[in-house]
């Protein structure tokens, strides 16, 4: 029987979901299946207002994907990976339920993904690191993020943040708009699920269709176009010069 990669608790109203794939929470396929089957799972609970998504340790909310993996998969596989991946992160985007990224450790590239998928991201205090990288491994920020990534901070704050691919730490984060509060390690979790609880207690038709008329535009969007992006994504993947780079990062990973 395969460990389980996701853990989740309740409190009250609230499902708190925690990656727990070793340190990194590198995202493979069976760990994006994973947590769309958990995601499905809260979306299908009535009784559950709420969505709580950090980790089980404090170094790394997620590395991203887990390159080391994915770099010998065939085209094929890897697409079955990508589009997983990609069908995760909308499913994350578009819940009607309330969701807040915890964020104890560094959440890069895909791991970042994630938590902008989120309704609102809390971070922990300290040298902890956000940004999307991919440029620098030679492919496209997913077009999904893309697009959510200028909803929340603006035009020229995802132009330098997606065409440098730089990470940034907790106060240049919520400068530019990435994460709304900055908090205590002690106190992360406690105020994601305060929040979760405070506006879970309200109207929840009401907060679904404030939530779908925020995301929908967006989500039309995507889908119209997803295919032809992830096409474009996988011939980067496979580009001489992204598996240089790819082999570069799987040194330092």
């Amino acid at each position: 029987m395969n460990q389980k990669m996701i853990r989740i608790e309740y409190h009250d109203k609230v499902a708190i979901v925690k990656l727990d794939r070793n340190v990194t929470n590198a995202l493979n396929l069976e760990f994006v299946n994973e947590l769309t089957e958990t995601i499905q799972k809260v979306k299908r609970d009535s009784d559950i207002y709420s969505l709580v998504l950090s980790s089980s340790n404090e170094k790394f909310f997620s590395i991203g994907f887990d390159i080391p993996q994915l770099f010998e998969l065939s085209r094929n596989d890897f697409r079955v990976f990508y589009q997983a991946f990609n069908r995760v992160c909308m499913e994350l985007y578009t819940l009607p339920k309330l969701t807040i990224a915890a964020i104890t450790g560094h959440a890069v590239a895909g791991g970042c993904i994630l938590a902008l998928c989120c309704d609102y991201r809390f971070i922990s205090e300290g040298r902890k690191k956000m940004g999307l990288n991919e440029i620098k491994l030679g492919v496209p920020v997913p077009y999904l993020v893309d697009c959510v990534l200028r909803q929340i901070v603006g035009f020229r704050n995802a132009r330098e943040i997606m065409d440098t691919g730089e990470f940034y730490e907790p106060e240049k984060l919520f400068q530019m708009g990435m994460v709304d509060q900055i908090l205590s390690l002690d106190q992360l979790l406690v105020k994601s699920i305060e929040k979760a609880q405070s506006l879970g207690a309200l109207s929840q038709d009401a907060f679904a269709m404030i939530k779908r008329n925020r995301v929908e535009m967006l989500e039309a969007q995507v889908l119209t176009k997803l295919e032809e992006k992830e096409k474009f994504f996988l011939k980067c993947w496979y580009s001489d010069e992204t598996r240089k780079r790819l082999k570069e990062a799987i040194a330092k990973f």
